[in-house]
């Protein structure tokens, strides 16, 4: 009888481990849902402010600018490299920087025993 191809607890829990992401941007994680599409919205009225200026000026330039400012505006050159999310960290990432975190549990004593502070 073949065995079968369901994952073992300890496979699903690495998967979920290496598929899972978390924030760790710095900012609230609520945060992003508000800022992700203000930051896409602004990004997307610079390239149309941009375009709008490049028409503006079509009709002052000379046939070759014109054709420049035609082929760029069709092509949608100001979008190239614009603002992009930054990618969130796996989990088991995410975790083992949380591991590296020192609670006020680990802070070693403020001073050493034996030491008085007299003593200098």
């Amino acid at each position: 009888m073949p065995r079968s191809k369901t994952p073992t607890p300890q496979q699903k829990k690495a998967l979920s481990y290496a598929k899972d992401r978390r924030n760790v941007f710095g900012e609230n994680d609520k945060a992003s849902r508000k800022a992700i599409p203000a930051r896409k919205a602004g990004e997307n009225r610079k390239n149309r402010r941009k375009a709008n200026q490049a028409i503006g000026t079509l009709q002052q330039s000379d046939e070759v600018a014109r054709d420049l400012i035609e082929s760029s505006l069709h092509h949608d050159v100001e979008r190239v490299g614009g603002w992009k999310k930054s990618a969130d960290a796996p989990l088991d990432e995410f975790i083992e920087l949380q591991g590296k975190r020192r609670s006020w549990r680990d802070l070693p004593p403020n001073r050493a025993k034996g030491k008085s502070r007299d003593a200098c």
